[in-house]
């Protein structure tokens, strides 16, 4: 992938990590003009942002501060993960659920 292609899409990448509301927007911001960088960080993005919200819903169901710091750790370390490789110009694959997201949202930005 050309550098140039990278550094246009860098910058609605990022976004796309940003809660529901930022994936939706990049990926609407990408829909006229196809950045393959964007597009595969739109997928990693909102994949997240669903499993944030789905995951956190049954970890509410607890009532236990262990269990919500375990929760909130790991999806940080995700999100933190993928933000500095959306920042970094690379296409790498959050760790363990990337590759379901980019399998599952294989449609979005094509």
């Amino acid at each position: 992938m050309k550098q140039q292609t990278i550094e246009e899409g860098k910058s609605l990448a990022v976004i796309s990590y940003l809660t529901i509301i930022g994936s939706v927007i990049a990926i609407i911001m990408n829909g006229e003009k196809k950045n393959e960088f964007t597009s595969f960080h739109n997928r990693q993005g909102l994949g997240l942002c669903l499993l944030w919200m789905i995951i956190g819903y049954f970890v509410s169901q607890f009532d236990n501060m262990q269990i919500s710091i375990a929760f909130w750790v790991s999806m940080g370390a995700l999100l933190f993960l993928g933000v500095m490789t959306a920042i970094n110009g690379t296409m790498k694959p959050i760790p363990f659920v990337g590759p379901i997201f980019q399998k599952l949202f294989k449609g979005l930005g094509n």
